[in-house]
């Protein structure tokens, strides 16, 4: 019973405690300095090895300019705990706040010389001084600490260090050795490097980090700088360099295709189709399973489609009857079936084909997510071929085939999306709200600007006249018909004008104008936008548009950083932030990203 006592009573002791020092820093953040000391004053009492609590009361006096007491306190401590260097440099600080450098200096030294005694506190020293931005005394507490004991490393503390004093080259060597030390950080190196280069490959930081990875391949060629190598060129979009470096890193390991293949689908992404080619065919060559070539060529032939006009036809139905003659027409070529489909409905509009196809699909042996897969392909070619009814019912079959996964909540959302295209709009927003807490957050925030534009042109048009032409004009956009698209949009800006729906037409039909390559006509959209509805919810979609095609094809770099610059700077919760940001400094000439 009396160690139960004790117990009770240590744990309210201690609860107290804690009450009082947050009720400190508190009293700190609303700069009631005096406040915070009192009671930092009584903790320090009561647990004198505490060092949160004397910190605490060292900072409240600083606070105060009370630098003697604070002199007298850490000068208690050293002679108390002399084996704690980071005492010296709190007291160093101390003088440094006076503009006594000379005696700041002194204790500094002495704490740097504690090292020498015990390696091991090069650490604490370093971080210490790290904290109060004394940036050549912390990287020679790590160079020291580490040279003493070469077990300690110290080299990504050492890297952001030369980085802050803008020594990017040793900042770069740093992280090299890292990785060269323990591969594993790669991805942590490329992630703080990428702070200091650009797109630009003649950029400072670009052309220092190049150079030193070609020498280090010509002094020691490990595949892990033909790999960063590899990863630099990929920033700067130079994908056939990137490529030439994972060739390099296959021929030398013969172990995978994989990096190769990451290459090829970034181009791709980017649309860098010569370079993506080019790779495409060196894989077809080079692969020895089935699969990767049978990717490859698919790949390849998605390349093709992509620009395909009628002329070209024919020669992809030959390319698709020569793969489908080497690799069958199984499960295996679940994907290859599904592009075919899709060519066929979507390029040739021969849905029934298509649909045909599919159905054939559906009768192989599968398991439940190429079930899903393929019922997500024939619900869209439903949905263009606007059988709207028989696509949903699709949707929701996928939606119970594979229960909790991404498949079913991107089923859901097309649930959402075709109730909207055939104007049951009740219906779809039901949808929307449930996939607005989806664990997708493409999904999420795709259904909160649908449930959005629902909403906002519900309100003052209970008919939603505007709203069934809005959402037609959507649909021929997914059947790929945006001259028809266009049209539509150009009736409800002249039959709405002035409604709730106009700045959302400007903006759709704007970037079909940029698809179409009317940049003029989607300059005007933009200009429209960002005059009548400055304060709109799309203000930063227009700012951002108006940007990036001044940026990537107007050739207008000033009118470009004006229109960043307005999405920095009053739009800060914009979803265009950062890539505005970046896109500015950029073009600005930064060195550093």
């Amino acid at each position: 019973m009396r160690y139960l006592i004790f117990f009770i009573l240590l744990f309210i002791n201690l609860a107290v405690l804690a009450q009082n020092e947050q009720l400190a820093r508190n009293y700190v953040e609303q700069g009631e300095y005096a406040k915070a000391k009192a009671i930092y004053e009584k903790l320090y009492k009561k647990q004198k090895f505490n060092t949160t609590y004397f910190m605490g009361l060292v900072n409240a006096h600083q606070q105060l300019e009370e630098y003697m007491e604070v002199e007298s306190l850490l000068l208690e401590k050293i002679k108390q705990s002399p084996q704690f260097p980071n005492t010296y440099i709190e007291l160093g600080h101390n003088y440094e706040l006076q503009d006594k450098i000379t005696e700041a200096n002194t204790y500094y030294q002495e704490a740097l010389a504690l090292i020498d005694q015990n390696p091991n506190s090069a650490y604490i020293i370093g971080s210490t001084f790290q904290k109060y931005n004394k940036l050549d005394e912390a990287i020679t507490a790590y160079e020291k600490g580490m040279t003493l004991n070469p077990k300690s490393n110290f080299d990504i503390q050492l890297a952001r260090l030369y980085g802050e004093q803008g020594n990017i080259e040793k900042m770069f060597n740093s992280y090299l050795d890292l990785v060269n030390k323990n591969p594993q950080y790669m991805i942590t190196a490329n992630r703080n490097i990428e702070q200091f280069i650009s797109e630009d490959p003649y950029n400072d930081g670009n052309v220092i980090l190049k150079t030193l990875l070609l020498k280090r391949l010509q002094q020691d060629p490990k595949v892990l700088y033909n790999e960063m190598l590899s990863w630099l060129f990929i920033q700067q979009k130079e994908y056939k360099k990137a490529f030439l470096q994972e060739k390099a890193v296959y021929l030398r390991t013969q172990e995978t295709l994989e990096g190769i293949i990451d290459v090829a689908l970034i181009a791709i992404e980017d649309n860098d189709n010569d370079a993506a080619r080019d790779i495409l065919s060196y894989i077809v060559k080079e692969a020895r399973l089935p699969e990767t070539k049978l990717r490859a060529h698919e790949l390849k032939l998605g390349l093709d489609i992509k620009n395909a006009t009628p002329k070209h036809w024919d020669y992809i139905e030959d390319e698709f009857s020569s793969l489908f003659q080497a690799y069958g027409k199984s499960i295996e070529t679940m994907s290859l079936q599904i592009a075919y489909a899709n060519f066929l409905a979507f390029k040739k509009e021969q849905t029934a084909s298509a649909i045909s196809t599919l159905k054939n699909l559906l009768d192989q042996d599968k398991n439940r997510f190429q079930e899903a897969t393929i019922k997500m392909a024939l619900a869209d070619i439903l949905v263009l071929d606007e059988k709207f009814n028989q696509a949903l019912i699709y949707y929701s079959q996928i939606q119970n085939i594979v229960k909790n996964n991404t498949l079913s909540q991107e089923a859901r959302f097309k649930v959402a999306k075709t109730s909207y295209y055939k104007g049951d709009f009740s219906w779809s927003e039901t949808q929307l709200d449930v996939l607005k807490a989806s664990a997708s957050q493409l999904i999420a925030n795709d259904a909160m600007e649908l449930s959005l534009l629902i909403k906002d042109n519900s309100l003052e048009d209970s008919t939603q006249t505007a709203l069934k032409k809005f959402a037609k004009a959507d649909l021929l956009t997914f059947k790929g018909k945006n001259e028809a698209a266009i049209a539509v949009l150009d009736e409800i800006l002249m039959q709405h004008k002035g409604e709730k729906i106009e700045d959302e037409a400007l903006l759709r039909q704007a970037n079909l104008f940029i698809e179409a390559k009317e940049f003029e006509k989607a300059e005007a959209n933009y200009k429209k936008i960002i005059t009548f509805y400055p304060t709109d919810i799309l203000g930063d979609d227009a700012y951002y548009g108006l940007a990036k095609l001044y940026d990537e094809h107007l050739a207008r770099p000033e009118d470009a950083k004006a229109n960043y610059e307005k999405v920095i700077f009053d739009y800060a919760d914009s979803i265009f932030y950062v890539d505005a940001r970046k896109r500015y400094r950029t073009l600005r000439g930064d060195a550093i990203n």
